[in-house]
This record gives structure tokens, C-alpha cells and sequence, in this order.
């Protein structure tokens, strides 16, 4: 049973696309702001955060544009959520933006708005974006 409730946010960042897309698509460039370390085989990443560790599937990814991962645990419990990492450019003002879409559970939306909140600043500080 799906009760997670997608939740979508934008982050107005100053960085060319194709170099935040190598933070937001490698394990190297994850590593970096998203957990303290990436690993990855094939479609399989394993995300570590002190003594914890988290397994996401790449469900998809297109150069220079967007990633989307599911949680293994998501998907074993039969979850059809996933979140997802996009980049967008505004047409006229080439301003760039980073659109994350995430599932939370009803009572912990705020808190899972927060963690991005935090993750993104992460981000913004090691691009130099700040």
C-alpha cells in the first residue's frame, strides 16, 4: 500500500547545468553534499551516512538534465515512490534551478522538506553558490 504523499521543491542555484549535473547524477559528485559517501554497481547506489546505509535504484537519468531513484526498501515494500533531481533553465533569464520531487509520509513531509532544504544548502556551499 502507497501512503507516502509526493511533495515537490525548487532551489534556485547559481552553477552551469552541466556541472550540477555531475553533482547530482555521480557517486563522487553525491558524495559530496547528498551523504558522506556513494558507492555504486551498475543501477544499484549505496548511500552511507555514519553508521547507516541506504540502497537506491537508478530508475532513470538523462544527460545534463535529471536522475530519479527508488529506495530498495521503498520498492520491497511494494512503494511506488521515488524522488527525483531535475535541472532546470529558464528559457529567457538562463536562470537555473534544481527540482527535487520526493514521497513522505503524511506527518513527516516537513521533515523530509527540511533534510532537502539542508542537503541543497550542502550543495550550494560546495559549489560555491552560496
Amino acid at each position: 500500500m502507497d501512503d507516502k504523499v509526493r511533495f515537490d521543491l525548487e532551489f534556485p542555484i547559481h552553477a552551469s547545468p552541466q556541472l550540477l549535473y555531475q553533482y547530482i547524477s555521480t557517486p563522487s559528485g553525491l558524495s559530496e553534499w547528498f551523504s558522506d559517501n556513494v558507492n555504486s554497481r551498475g543501477e544499484l547506489f549505496t548511500f552511507f551516512w555514519d553508521d547507516s546505509e541506504e540502497q537506491a535504484k537508478l530508475l532513470s537519468k538523462k544527460s545534463g538534465e535529471r536522475v530519479k531513484f527508488r529506495w530498495v526498501s521503498d520498492e520491497e515494500d511494494g512503494l511506488s515512490s521515488y524522488f527525483e533531481i531535475r535541472i532546470q533553465v529558464d528559457e529567457i533569464t538562463k536562470d537555473v534551478s534544481l527540482m527535487v520531487t520526493d514521497f513522505a509520509e503524511e506527518d513527516e513531509i516537513d521533515e523530509a522538506k527540511m533534510l532537502w532544504e539542508n542537503q541543497i544548502s550542502d550543495l550550494k556551499h560546495v559549489l560555491g553558490s552560496v
